[in-house]
């Protein structure tokens, strides 16, 4: 039988032991194909300042052998249930590209559920669930996926040219896209915590107008920051995210 510690620890990864005593936790949920190991420099730049939990998807790394899942509203209710135990203390949320819709249906269950409300959801790269829908890139045939990837410049050069390894990772990538893509968000839907919407001012899967429109989404404080950069800017800014999420967090933890 397995215990609530044990599926938490399932799906969640400190990279950074020492930050478990921080007075605020981030969860970070990667992006479409992306695993845990995405955040583990964020990790290492935030340090002990902020206890950083990143979410490992079923389907890949560690997890490889278990089924993957291609709906976000299934994902967030595995992965809510899964990470009630760290939610004892205060906690924000960072999702990039799915991972921001995955962050937003997160703390709707979390609020939703009376447990600890989440003090921030930082949603980068990916446009207002308001905005979602259109595009059909995980009906591509194997190629053409993976020539998506390598023109988002998300996907490491050594991995991209490992044809094996690629293609035993593609039925997750694929599972990522289907779950982003076929998310609609039809009733209007606010949360009570603050959102801060992260862009790359040249992301071609993300406009400033749809990013912007995450505005809609909350009755607290809204904050729109644009970095230079594509679909992936995270990589070249992580200090001034650092910053960002270090000041911001500070502030709600107060």
């Amino acid at each position: 039988m397995t215990t609530a510690s044990q599926e938490s620890a399932r799906w969640a990864r400190r990279f950074v032991p020492a930050a478990e005593r921080a007075p605020v936790r981030l969860l970070c949920l990667p992006h479409a194909g992306g695993s845990a190991s995405y955040f583990h420099p964020l990790a290492r730049l935030l340090d002990t300042r902020v206890d950083v939990l990143a979410v490992q998807y079923p389907g890949r790394q560690d997890r490889r052998l278990e089924p993957c899942i291609d709906d976000i509203r299934v994902l967030a209710d595995a992965a809510f249930e899964a990470l009630r135990p760290v939610l004892d203390r205060p906690v924000a949320l960072f999702g990039h590209s799915m991972g921001a819709t995955l962050g937003f249906e997160l703390a709707r269950r979390i609020e939703a559920a009376d447990e600890a409300n989440p003090v921030r959801l930082f949603a980068s790269g990916r446009r207002a669930p308001a905005t979602q829908g259109g595009d059909l890139v995980h009906r591509f045939d194997d190629d053409r996926l993976l020539g998506e990837l390598a023109s988002l410049s998300g996907t490491d050069v050594r991995v991209l040219g490992d044809e094996e390894m690629m293609r035993s990772v593609l039925p997750a990538i694929r599972a990522d896209y289907k779950a982003a893509e076929s998310y609609r968000l039809t009733e209007q839907v606010r949360l009570r915590c603050p959102i801060t919407a992260l862009a790359g001012d040249a992301d071609p899967k993300a406009s400033l107008d749809d990013v912007r429109a995450w505005q809609r989404h909350t009755t607290a404080e809204f904050d729109l920051r644009v970095y230079p950069g594509g679909h992936f800017f995270l990589a070249e800014h992580g200090q001034a995210i650092v910053q960002l999420i270090t000041e911001q967090l500070t502030v709600c933890t107060a």
